[in-house]
């Protein structure tokens, strides 16, 4: 089984997402840069990513700040987002069962893919950080996407775009591929997806499906 990841892996989300970020945080007055926020803690739930900059300023955020952001954010979902440049054709090009896990919260991944044109590819089996104990880079997510569809851990291979979500799907016992191919990707990237624990690194969603054709190889040979 292939899961996916899906900001940054299958629609293209994590400019917006931490671009909001970014805007929101240095107006409470805590100057942060959008790619900053990328090179730190894509990957991570949303809420632990305001945690830990909390923690860092060493105060609170202002009342409600975190909850506008998040609104605003949906609000660029509905209008801005766009799918990841040439997923509908890798998708096309890759057999067997597929599923998402995702650090979003279900409403944020369903108005995603549904923006993208990619809900019905993967619906039911679309899995949030929201079902489980612990988000990304603990393992459980991926565990239950593999549960959920019946699947052992040993046979699924995991697309991601971050070292949390590489370190995730390791720790779960799943092959990794990383992806680079998203408007975020910035210098280093690739290595530190394979330093990771990622098998191979792809740059481009066209070649997704050879990846995936090679790894499966590997592993029956």
């Amino acid at each position: 089984m292939i899961i996916f990841d899906c900001d940054g892996v299958l629609v293209d989300s994590e400019i917006l997402s931490c671009g909001t970020d970014a805007a929101m945080m240095t107006e409470a007055g805590y100057p942060i840069t959008t790619e900053t926020l990328i090179s730190r803690f894509i990957g991570r739930p949303k809420p632990d990513i305001w945690a830990a900059v909390a923690e860092e300023r060493g105060e609170p955020w202002p009342d409600g700040l975190f909850e506008r952001a998040n609104a605003l954010l949906m609000e660029r979902i509905s209008t801005e987002l766009e799918p990841v440049d040439g997923v509908a054709a890798a998708l096309a090009g890759i057999v067997g069962k597929w599923a998402v896990a995702s650090s979003s919260s279900r409403r944020k991944l369903d108005l995603s893919l549904k923006r993208c044109g990619l809900f019905d590819h993967f619906a039911p089996h679309i899995y949030s950080t929201e079902q489980v104990a612990r988000g990304k880079p603990a393992p459980d997510v991926f565990l239950f996407a593999a549960a959920q569809c019946g699947v052992a851990p040993e046979h699924c291979v995991v697309i991601e775009d971050s070292i949390a979500g590489v370190t995730a799907a390791r720790a779960a016992g799943m092959a990794v591929i990383g992806f680079t191919g998203g408007r975020h990707s910035f210098p280093g990237h690739a290595d530190g997806l394979t330093k990771a624990g990622a098998v191979s690194v792809v740059t481009h969603m066209r070649d997704l499906p050879d990846h995936i054709r090679t790894l499966r190889s590997f592993a029956s040979g």
